[in-house]
């Protein structure tokens, strides 16, 4: 792979500059650019992937792991009358159906309880319920459904039961974030792509076009684990960097102003005796204002997460003060007689969001992940915010 990223042949045979020359050169390897490089060398071009880390080594592997179109944001897009998170919510949704279809050996299908505790709520969260499994349409999966105090008890026996009136169960989508971006860029390789991680972009290059226009034309690469620096060219060069994205911006234009409001989201792995095996929870009314997972995943309990406004750096890692908070509203929906503590910790992660950033926003909770596409000056186009469910529909545009 690395030979061919520089020019030359698998067997180290010098090639023509043509030969040489990708069509597409595809900056970052998460989600978003193994999604981008799959589609491309499907549709039969010549395609290169580079990143500076390993696959899945930032965002991509530090989510939810849902696939999912968000029902908090379908209740923003109905209480704000606001049709782009409409629209965000219908797409993703779409998107769900395909993505356990193509992976049913990464992803599954899980039932998410809504535990209600004032009267009115209920008929509120069946509404709820009933608009997401209707905004799918064709592509729904299992419906929502109702459940009495007594079946939510069954179903969840550690809910606290003070106060409890029954619950909602809705179904939503599960997936190894990690394994499938592998997935993503191990296929898109198997189609003709040349993928290679531990290689970044140091600089762009440019020339100027037959108008004398300055185009990006490609990137200077160094390998990061021999220290090799070279030119790779391509005919066009995306920027699918994630949180990083305006560094990459930076490279083309200095003065660009960011356009990546970063948000950290921290998750906690807890023992997997804490929840049912085969129910996740969602609590709707944590003590912010923020939404709290609880779901089933890999032999254990994810719970999370939070919403944080932070700076971009390579390696964020969780504080403290983020690990109790999920922790005290953990202890609020769990009953008494269900202690947990920080030293039930496993293991805990923070990833940073690329939401989209909107200059009205007062704060990052108001932000919607869509994705941008932004193509600059000279050429580079840069796909950013989104979200894992719609990593296809998001490489097809760019």
């Amino acid at each position: 792979m690395i030979n061919e990223l520089k020019g030359l042949g698998r067997d180290g045979s010098p090639r023509t500059e043509q030969e040489a020359e990708f069509d597409i050169l595809v900056i970052g390897g998460g989600a978003t650019g193994a999604g981008c490089t799959l589609d491309a060398a499907t549709r039969g071009l010549r395609v290169a992937m580079v990143e500076r880390d390993d696959f899945a080594s930032g965002t991509s592997s530090k989510s939810t792991k849902l696939v999912h179109g968000g029902v908090r944001y379908l209740q923003k897009a109905i209480m704000g009358l606001d049709y782009e998170q409409w629209k965000m919510v219908r797409e993703a949704l779409h998107e769900r159906k395909t993505f356990l279809k193509i992976a049913p050996y990464l992803s599954n299908e899980l039932p998410i309880l809504l535990p209600v505790y004032k009267w009115w709520q209920l008929p509120y969260f069946w509404v709820g319920c009933k608009m997401y499994d209707l905004l799918a349409g064709k592509q729904g999966i299992t419906g929502s459904y109702a459940l009495g105090r007594s079946k939510t008890l069954e179903s969840f026996p550690m809910l606290r039961e003070e106060g409890l009136v029954g619950s909602l169960v809705y179904f939503d989508g599960q997936h190894n974030d990690a394994r499938m971006n592998s997935a993503l860029a191990v296929t898109a390789a198997a189609h003709g792509a040349v993928v290679a991680n531990h290689v970044e972009v140091t600089d762009l290059v440019k020339e100027k076009d037959s108008e004398g226009r300055e185009r990006v034309c490609g990137a200077r690469l160094r390998d990061n684990e021999t220290g090799d620096e070279w030119t790779v060219r391509a005919k066009g060069v995306i920027n699918a960097t994630g949180p990083f994205s305006d560094a990459i911006l930076k490279m083309d234009e200095p003065q660009m102003t960011d356009i990546v409001a970063p948000s950290s989201g921290v998750h906690l792995v807890l023992p997997s005796y804490f929840s049912p095996k085969s129910m996740g929870m969602l609590d709707p009314a944590t003590t912010d204002g923020r939404v709290v997972f609880f779901l089933p995943w890999e032999g254990g309990v994810v719970a999370g997460t939070t919403d944080t406004v932070c700076k971009v750096e390579a390696d964020p890692m969780p504080s403290e003060t983020e690990i109790e908070w999920i922790l005290s509203e953990i202890r609020r929906f769990l009953s008494p007689e269900v202690k947990i503590r920080r030293g039930d910790v496993l293991s805990a992660w923070s990833g940073i969001r690329p939401l989209v950033r909107d200059p009205k926003a007062a704060n990052t909770k108001d932000l919607v992940r869509n994705h941008m596409i932004h193509v600059s000056e000279a050429g580079l186009v840069t796909i950013a915010g989104g979200k894992w469910t719609t990593y296809r529909e998001m490489a097809k545009e760019t």
